[in-house]
């Protein structure tokens, strides 16, 4: 099973904090399992490839989303702070 994940911000500043955050997860994988995270301007580029079972592949899009969702609220926690 493959997915490529695309999600887009609005400057590139947020695509490159949403990308360091979440690329810790391209280190620590288990055998059948590749993540790669990368930025491209505003664009954050996730590609996915599990050989093992639907559910560990469907999980992994889960705990990817979670990491990019708590990512997105720090930074615009941040945000709120600044005005």
């Amino acid at each position: 099973m493959e997915a490529e994940i695309v999600l887009s911000y609005k400057n590139e500043r947020e695509a490159e904090a949403v990308a360091k955050a979440v690329s810790p997860d391209n280190f620590k994988v288990p055998r059948g399992l590749f993540i790669k995270t990368t930025h491209r301007g505003t664009k954050v580029l996730t590609t996915l490839r599990c050989d093992l079972s639907l559910q560990t592949f469907m999980a992994t899009i889960d705990d990817l989303l979670r990491c990019v969702s708590v990512a997105e609220k720090v930074f615009t926690s941040i945000k709120s702070l600044k005005v």
